[in-house]
Order: structure tokens, then C-alpha cells, then sequence
């Protein structure tokens, strides 16, 4: 199995459809490695999916409020994840999915993606479609996404 790519997010919410733009482009333009899974704004549902799958890795890629610059990507701490406001257009904080998902999972890492605008009916921002098609590119050239900038 390779390793996953799980997306979170709402494409009808603006800058929260980080998830379903990155899951659209690997579909589109696979990444050597690895799988997508689009979880949509209850990636809970397609946990079982997942374990399904065994992977070794799973990145789960979301818009994540962590006060940066919108468009900044980064690999963010466990600590930080149940601490930091983690974007509310879930059902349920991501940090229950990540521990259900490391009863099974070897690795379990969070990217989130710093957004501008979460509202209904808005279009993605310009810095956040820029920062989803970059991190797209990086994972079909092979990039180690741990090199991302941690927060």
C-alpha cells in the first residue's frame, strides 16, 4: 500500500476547500507513493477506509488557522493541534481522527494550510490555491513532506 494523502475540507467554503483542490489535483496528476482519500468536512467517515488501506503514512492536509500569512504551509505538532483553532466547518476536531487513526497507522502527520477567507459561497483565495498547487507539485516530485516548516 503506499502512503495516504487524507484531505479535510469544504470546496463550498472558500479557503476551507484546501482538502478537495489537493485531492482533485493527485487524482488528476498522481503523486508516485501515494494515494488520496477525500475526506470532506467529516474525514471521521472514511477513517475505517483508511485503516482498511494499512498504510505506513498518513498526511492529513487541512486549512488550519495558526495566525501565519495565508497560503504558509506547515507540519504541525501534536501538541499544537487540540491547542490551536483548527478550522470549525468539521464535525468532530481532527485530533480524534488522528488518534483513531494511530491505533493502526505507523505515522500520522497534519499539514495545515494557513487560510484568508472561510465563508460560504466565497472562492478560493489566490495565496491558498498557490500554496495547494505548490504542495501538490512537491508531492509528485517525490519532496519528504517532514521537511515542511514545523509549527
Amino acid at each position: 500500500m503506499p502512503d495516504l494523502i487524507l484531505t479535510v475540507g469544504n470546496s463550498m467554503m472558500g479557503d476551507d476547500g484546501v482538502g478537495p483542490l489537493l485531492a482533485e489535483l493527485l487524482t488528476n496528476a498522481p503523486a508516485s507513493g501515494w494515494a488520496a482519500i477525500d475526506g470532506g468536512s467529516a474525514p471521521e467517515n472514511v477513517a475505517h477506509q483508511v485503516q482498511a488501506l494499512a498504510p505506513q503514512t498518513v498526511v492529513i492536509v487541512d486549512a488550519a488557522d495558526m495566525a501565519l500569512a495565508p497560503g504558509e504551509v506547515r507540519l504541525v505538532d501534536d501538541a499544537n493541534i487540540a491547542d490551536m483553532f483548527i478550522m470549525t466547518t468539521h464535525n468532530l476536531p481532527l485530533s480524534f481522527l488522528i488518534e483513531r487513526l494511530r491505533e493502526t497507522v505507523p505515522q500520522v502527520l497534519f499539514v495545515g494550510i494557513q487560510p484568508d477567507i472561510v465563508a460560504f459561497g466565497f472562492p478560493m483565495t489566490e495565496p491558498v490555491r498557490n500554496a495547494v498547487t505548490t504542495l501538490h507539485a512537491q508531492l509528485v516530485a517525490g519532496a519528504d513532506l517532514t521537511a515542511l516548516p514545523w509549527l
